[in-house]
C-alpha cells in the first residue's frame, strides 16, 4: 500500500497532474510501472506538441507567416466535402480559395464535442492484449497569468455545450442589450459547429473572446455588433464563439496559435480531424476592415464551396437515380411475390376461417352443456340446502306462552307463517325462509314495518324474545 502511495505522489510531482483519480487510472493501466507510465505520458506530450496541438502550454507567441504546412499534402479540391485545396507557393501568400495552414485538432476537442469518451492528447493506453481500450483525459494547462498549473476535467458533451451557452449568454448580456444586431453564435461544441458548417456548405467563423483584454469591449460592441458585419456573417458563415477562460475556448486558442486579441478566424473542415485555416484576424479592427476581410475570404472560397455543393448534389442525384432503379426492380419483384403471397394468404385465410368456425361451434356447444350442468348443480344444491334447513327446523311447537308466532310476507305477496320457541335465534328464521324455496337469492333481510327495524345478518345470533319479536311478529322480506 505504501509503495503505491509513493508511486502516485511521485507521478503527480513529475507530470504536474493534480487529479489523483486520473493518475491512479494511468498507473493502473501501466501495471503500476512508474517508469513506463511517465515515459508514456512525456512521449505523448511531445507528440502532441510536434503536431501543432498545444493541449497544456501557454506559449502564445507564434510566427503565423512561417506556419508549417502539413507535408505531402497534394493540391486538390474538397474530398467528401471535407478537404480543401491547399497551395504552398513558397512565399507564404494565400491565394483564392486556399488554406494557408492545416491544423490538427486535439483529441479532447474532437471527442468532447462529439460525445465520445474524452482522451489524453496523444495518449492511447491499450490493455489486455488490445481487447480493452482506455482513453484517458489529461488536459493539464497553465493559466497564462499566475503561472500555476491545474488538471483540466474531462470534457463531455454537456460541458462543451454548457461552455457555448455560457459564452452566448455573457456576450448577449454585455453587448446584446445595447445593440439591435447580434451574430448568431451556435450553442454547441466546436466540432458540432464545424459539422454544421460542412453540412450547410458554409465557412466557420470563429471568435475567441478574451474578457480582460482592453480592446475587447470596443471590438465587440463596435465591430461584432455592427449591422453590416452582423448581416454578412449571419448570411455567409456558421459562427462559433468561445471564451479563452473556458476549456474548449482555451484549447482552440492554442490550436489556432492566437497571439493577439481580439481574435477571429475563418476555418473549414479538412480530413482526419483537421481544420483548414483560411484567415485569421488578430487585434482590433473597424467594421469596415472586418467586413472587407470577410468579403475577400468569402469571394476567395466561393469557387471551392460551389464546387463542393455541385459535387455533393451530383452524388445525391446519382445516388437517387440508382435508388430509383433499384426501387423499380424491387417493386416488380415484390409485386410478383406479393401476388403469390396473396394467393397463399387467401388459401390460409379460408382454412383458418373454417377451422375457427368449427372451433367456435364446438365451444358454443360445450358452453351450453356446461351451463346446463351448472344450472342443474345449482338447482340440486338449492334443493339439498332447503331440505337440510327444513330438517334442521324440527317439529313446529304447539302454541304456548313461550312460543312465538311468526308471519313472513314475500316480495310476490305470498305469506307464510310458523310457530317458533321464543329462544329461537333469528338465524333460524332465515333458515325457515330459505327452506321454503320461494327466493332465488340469499341476499335479503327480514324487516318489520312499525317501527321499521331491520333484522339483518348481523343480528342472527339474537333470540326472538330478545329481538322484541315475541309473542308474535309480522316480517317482510327486502331484497338487498
Amino acid at each position: 500500500m505504501v509503495d503505491t502511495v509513493d508511486k502516485l505522489g511521485y507521478f503527480q510531482a513529475i507530470t504536474g497532474l493534480e487529479d489523483a483519480d486520473l493518475c491512479t487510472e494511468i498507473l493502473q493501466a501501466h501495471g503500476w510501472d512508474l517508469e513506463l507510465a511517465i515515459s508514456s505520458f512525456t512521449s505523448s506530450d511531445q507528440d502532441a506538441s510536434s503536431s501543432a496541438v498545444d493541449g497544456g502550454g501557454n506559449n502564445r507567441d507564434h510566427d503565423h507567416n512561417n506556419a508549417t504546412v502539413t507535408p505531402d499534402y497534394p493540391p486538390r479540391g474538397i474530398v467528401d466535402d471535407t478537404e480543401l485545396v491547399m497551395r504552398d507557393d513558397g512565399g507564404g501568400n494565400r491565394g483564392p480559395g486556399v488554406a494557408w495552414r492545416i491544423i490538427t485538432l486535439p483529441i479532447s476537442i474532437v471527442s468532447g464535442s462529439l460525445g465520445l469518451v474524452s482522451g489524453a492528447i496523444g495518449l492511447g493506453i491499450w490493455a489486455a492484449g488490445g481487447v480493452l481500450s482506455y482513453s484517458l483525459g489529461m488536459l493539464g494547462f497553465r493559466s497564462g497569468r499566475g503561472g500555476g498549473s491545474e488538471s483540466a476535467r474531462l470534457v463531455s458533451v454537456s460541458s462543451a455545450v454548457g461552455e457555448a451557452m455560457e459564452f452566448v449568454a455573457l456576450f448577449d448580456r454585455d453587448y446584446g442589450s445595447n445593440n439591435a444586431f447580434k451574430i448568431d453564435f451556435v450553442v454547441e461544441g466546436f466540432m458540432d459547429a464545424l459539422q454544421r458548417s460542412r453540412s450547410s456548405f458554409k465557412l466557420l467563423f470563429v471568435y475567441l473572446h478574451s474578457p480582460d483584454h482592453p480592446d475587447t469591449p470596443v471590438f465587440c460592441g463596435g465591430t461584432l455588433c455592427n449591422e453590416a458585419v452582423v448581416a454578412f456573417v449571419n448570411e455567409n458563415f456558421v459562427s462559433w464563439g468561445g471564451s479563452i477562460r473556458s476549456s474548449e475556448g482555451f484549447k482552440m486558442s492554442n490550436s489556432l496559435k492566437a497571439s493577439r486579441f481580439p481574435f477571429c478566424a475563418v476555418v473549414m473542415p479538412a480530413a482526419n480531424q483537421r481544420i483548414a485555416l483560411l484567415q485569421q484576424v488578430e487585434g482590433p479592427k473597424s467594421p469596415e476592415e472586418m467586413l472587407a476581410i470577410l468579403q475577400r475570404v468569402v469571394e476567395d472560397s466561393s469557387p471551392t464551396l460551389v464546387t463542393a455543393r455541385v459535387e455533393a448534389e451530383e452524388r445525391r442525384t446519382n445516388l437517387r437515380l440508382r435508388e430509383e432503379q433499384d426501387a423499380a426492380y424491387r417493386a416488380a419483384l415484390e409485386a410478383d411475390q406479393a401476388r403469390e403471397q396473396q394467393r397463399q394468404e387467401e388459401k390460409e385465410r379460408l382454412e383458418r376461417e373454417a377451422a375457427e368456425a368449427e372451433r367456435k361451434l364446438k365451444e358454443e356447444e360445450e358452453a351450453r352443456e356446461r351451463a346446463a350442468r351448472e344450472a342443474e348443480e345449482r338447482q340440486a344444491a338449492r334443493v339439498r340446502m332447503r331440505q337440510e334447513k327444513a330438517l334442521a327446523l324440527g317439529e313446529e311447537p304447539e302454541k304456548g306462552p313461550d312460543v312465538t308466532q311468526v308471519l313472513v310476507r314475500f316480495p310476490n305477496g305470498e305469506r307464510k307463517g310458523r310457530m317458533f320457541k321464543s329462544e329461537t335465534k333469528i338465524q333460524t328464521l332465515y333458515d325457515y325462509v330459505d327452506s321454503l324455496g320461494l327466493l332465488d337469492t340469499e341476499e335479503y333481510s327480514l324487516i318489520t314495518n312499525f317501527p321499521r327495524t331491520v333484522y339483518g345478518r348481523d343480528k342472527e345470533s339474537m333470540s326472538l324474545k330478545d329481538a322484541g319479536l315475541h309473542p308474535q311478529a309480522s316480517l317482510f322480506i327486502e331484497i338487498n
